[in-house]
């Protein structure tokens, strides 16, 4: 059996070990293979056009496929065919524009014919199609009244297809499914939104980008913006911890019966369980992600392009509800660089907190819950009565916090749909939430911000880079070091190990860090091994928000060498209160001029202008601290830290360069080379005046305050 795709042309009952080839119309072979142990082949990259035949050889026979057509990705399927398609509730599958079915699990509030009815979908390789098991933003749907379409990727759960990492396919497959969901009768006004935390989130991306024709709106939460530098390479150093155990379990889910409840399906026998055993049989085809990983160090724009939304999100043009914290634990809290890249989006709500991966949810329930009721249930924002009164179940269960309660409505004054839309649009694009975990003091740790301020653009257009220079006695000031060049205290050293302390600071699950409070490990810097630069005390709050620039002379006794800074607060108290961290290897330090600013270094990461550090000379190394925000109070001092990565994140560790014998690095502060930090303060805002306390701010642990690594003068 042949089927041809976009690009692809897949081959299945086939005879397992057999040759198999491809011909083109003209009898020209183009490409050849063997057949797996589940009698299948997939061709990949296969250009668009009529007349492909496959032809296998198993030794004794020679047979040939029927032509097959192979699809272009700029074909788009008429309405027509959506509109034939009639989806039942419950699990069953959608076919997309290849023929493969995916499947999809469809829950109404009431009856078909009682309809129509507000509806969203939520697609991700996860398993949002498990009849038994609705993903968080579906249950959170589902209890607010609206349809739900769950769906899985092509290559996982009981879809069909082959799995690769967000390729082109997928992304086709999510204007599909739009459509045809669009189409059904029971879907009021022929218009779905999407929904998704993480991966689910993420997608709703790619599939805004191909721009939907029903598609009302999409509200993405915890994304990324940038494949390689948001959380695979940070810097050009292979993140090894979450990075790569995500790869690998994505990469096993995709095995045949990879989720496990596929069983369940199969079992139970008829249409359904027959189509996802036949959709079991492209399974062994999956690419190997974490090859595909290990094969690129470098950013590669043809690979990396299509796998970054910040160079596509310009394309989306519906509402976007968009959240994330900075502090993630999983993704990172990179995403907030891509933001005003949503330039065709004619309503924009973004919302960023300190916090962990799940605050861009569970820190703004009632404003996800208002961003649907606008665009998709097309209604005045009301928590229903039900939903509000069990509000303190769903954050005990999804948190393990209890106590919590919804704020109260906020559009309940107005008297019609169009008058409260008008007043929804007039609010600012981005919403920062300040020192989340402290806007109730009985409650620490719970996500409840103590402040918060609205921003028309990110980064913000009153940010004004504020400098702090590295000085000899491992000290910050606003003004420039005067020691020469060449002077024996132009620089401070430290001993290059990355084995010096634990690779994270947490050694809980990945789930009880969201609760309130958790317990990280995070250690004092290594005496040695690390440099501390202390600013004054601050004479006035000091309020920051966006990125960060530590601006590096660097001397090593290596080739090459990796970094990791780290932002944190000093506090009158004693204590220190972790911010953010950014990391570099030295060799991947170029910058694209065209990208950089004084606030932003962006790195190429391209394995062309990847270059050693001269032996025995410094080389400006710009390090980008990722985005953030954060009070910093009178009577508090800034520190930045330079050391190898590891020890100050709870789940991502990073493949750092070895260190052959001893290895010392060397940080300048001279007339000639003034190493030193760039931040990003927000005149203007007035934060509380109570120091929160340690622990309360989520996703920034403290520890006690101690005195710089020991310098070392050179």
């Amino acid at each position: 059996m042949v089927q041809g795709s976009v690009e692809q042309f897949a081959v299945t009952h086939a005879t397992p070990g057999a040759a198999i080839a491809l011909d083109d119309s003209t009898g020209q072979e183009i490409a050849n293979g063997v057949v797996d142990a589940q009698g299948s082949f997939l061709f990949r990259d296969v250009p668009a056009g009529s007349g492909y035949r496959a032809v296998q050889n198993d030794s004794a026979t020679i047979t040939k496929s029927p032509q097959t057509k192979v699809l272009s990705p700029t074909f788009v399927p008429p309405q027509w065919t959506y509109k034939q398609q009639q989806l039942q509730t419950d699990f069953g599958y959608i076919t997309m524009r290849d023929g493969t079915k995916l499947s999809a699990m469809i829950t109404l509030p009431g009856p078909p014919d009682q309809g129509p009815y507000p509806t969203v979908i939520e697609y991700s390789g996860y398993d949002p199609s498990n009849p038994n098991a609705p993903q968080p933003s579906t249950l959170l749907s589902q209890l607010l009244g609206y349809a739900t379409v769950g769906v899985n990727m092509r290559g996982t759960g009981c879809s069909g297809g082959s799995y690769s990492y967000f390729e082109q396919l997928q992304s086709l497959d999510g204007y599909d499914i739009v459509e045809a969901v669009a189409a059904q009768p029971w879907v009021a006004r022929h218009r779905v939104g999407m929904v998704g935390i993480s991966y689910p989130g993420i997608s709703q991306l790619f599939v805004g980008q191909t721009q939907p024709p029903h598609l009302a709106a999409i509200a993405p939460l915890s994304v990324i913006a940038d494949t390689f530098r948001s959380t695979l390479y940070p810097g050009g150093i292979f993140n090894n911890g979450f990075a790569l155990s995500w790869a690998i379990d994505r990469q096993n889910a995709g095995k045949p019966y990879g989720e496990g409840w596929e069983h369940g399906v199969v079992d139970a026998g008829g249409p359904n369980g027959e189509q996802c055993a036949e959709n079991q049989l492209l399974r062994l085809q999956n690419p190997d992600i974490v090859q595909l990983i290990n094969d690129h160090p470098y950013y590669e724009a043809v690979l990396g392009d299509p796998l970054s939304p910040i160079t596509f999100v310009n394309k989306i043009n519906v509402p976007v509800f968009l959240g994330g914290a900075w502090q993630d634990e999983q993704v990172g809290g990179e995403s907030a660089d891509m933001l005003d890249q949503f330039t065709s989006s004619p309503d924009k709500h973004f919302m960023y907190t300190n916090g962990t991966h799940v605050e861009s949810l569970f820190a703004q329930l009632q404003r996800w819950t208002e961003f649907l009721d606008f665009y998709v249930g097309h209604r005045i924002p009301h928590v229903p009565d039900f939903f509000r009164s069990i509000a303190p179940i769903i954050y005990e269960q999804g948190m393990g916090i209890s106590g919590m309660e919804l704020p109260p409505d906020r559009f309940e004054s107005y008297t019609t749909y169009s008058s409260a839309l008008a007043a929804y649009k007039a609010e600012d694009d981005v919403r920062i939430l300040f020192e989340n975990g402290y806007g109730d003091p009985s409650k620490p740790g719970a996500p409840i911000a103590a402040f918060e301020h609205d921003f028309t653009q990110w980064p913000p257009a009153q940010t004004v880079p504020t400098t702090w220079y590295f000085q000899p006695d491992q000290k910050l000031a606003v003004k420039a070091p005067t020691i020469p060049d060449g002077d024996g205290r132009e620089a401070t050293s430290y001993t290059y190990d990355p084995t010096a302390k634990p690779a994270t600071d947490y050694t809980g699950s990945s789930s009880s860090i969201w609760g309130a409070n958790p317990t990280y490990d995070w250690r004092p810097l290594p005496l040695g091994k690390a440099l501390a630069f202390d600013s004054p005390a601050l004479t006035h709050d000091v309020t920051m928000a966006g990125t960060g620039s530590v601006d590096l002379w660097l001397r090593s006794t290596a080739a090459d060498t990796d970094i990791e800074v780290t932002l944190t607060e000093l506090r009158p108290d004693g204590q220190e209160r972790y911010v953010q961290n950014g990391w570099l290897r030295a060799s991947h330090r170029k910058l694209d001029p065209a990208r950089t600013t004084p606030l932003r270094p962006w790195h190429t990461d391209l394995e062309n202008d990847a270059a050693p550090i001269p032996a025995g000379e410094f080389v400006k190394s710009r390090v980008e601290i990722f985005p953030f925000a954060a009070v910093f109070r009178a009577g508090s001092r800034l520190r930045i830290t330079v050391e190898a990565p590891g020890g100050n994140r709870p789940f991502w560790t990073f493949d750092s360069l070895p260190a052959a014998g001893t290895v010392t690095n060397d940080i300048a502060h001279s007339i000639g080379r003034p190493s030193k930090v760039v931040l990003p303060v927000i005149p203007g805002i007035a934060a509380p005046p109570a120091l929160p306390p340690c622990p309360s701010l989520r996703g920034q642990p403290c520890r006690t305050t101690f005195g710089s690594a020991t310098p070392t003068a050179v």
